[in-house]
């Protein structure tokens, strides 16, 4: 294996690992939130696998708890505070920025389903990625913004391409959307 291999190896492993403790986080914060509740994973409705969080509009009105919040550039902070993980996949597709305004619903079944309400102005850039202790970066003119590794995904991107990156107009931010992959 040559050096090079290695090193992505490396830097992989590192990433999955960062991916696993977000992943730890995330099912925390469920287990703290179904404490509060009085319940137990075991008391969830079950669900297919083409259920459960949803990230898109539904087509009919849904009933339950609506909270809204603001996109920190991973997770949505609603009130108090509290922290609601927004899913990467969801976040990435939709190009969320830090400051933009989410509801959240969470429907009488237990699914979860962010909606944008709130998009703030935006500002696009130009830049690089890359990967720097497992945390994918875009270098652009004199800062580097955190990306989620989602987009990285969706977008097919690798360290040392260009890409543009959209960022709040006007505010300082330490994360931003890819938008497109140039090179």
């Amino acid at each position: 294996m040559s050096a090079q291999n290695e090193k992505e190896k490396k830097e992989t492993l590192k990433n999955l690992s960062i991916q696993l403790e977000m992943a730890e986080a995330s099912l925390h914060a469920i287990h703290k939130t179904l404490d509060e509740m009085g319940l137990k994973p075991e008391d969830l409705p079950k669900h297919s696998k083409t259920s459960g969080s949803k990230a898109t509009t539904p087509s009919k009105e849904i009933s339950g708890k609506i909270i809204e919040g603001i996109f920190d550039g991973q997770n949505m902070i609603g009130p108090n505070n509290k922290i609601y993980p927004v899913p990467a996949n969801y976040a990435s597709k939709s190009k969320l920025i830090e400051g933009d305004l989410l509801k959240l619903t969470i429907a009488d079944d237990g699914s979860f389903i962010y909606k944008q309400i709130g998009p703030i102005e935006r500002k696009k850039l130009i830049g690089k990625l890359i990967l720097e202790d497992g945390q994918y970066m875009v270098s652009a003119g004199d800062k580097n913004y955190k990306v989620l590794f989602a987009s990285v995904s969706y977008f097919k991107a690798n360290p040392g391409e260009e890409v543009t990156i959209v960022i709040p107009e006007g505010k300082k931010a330490n994360w931003a959307a890819i938008e497109a992959v140039i090179s």
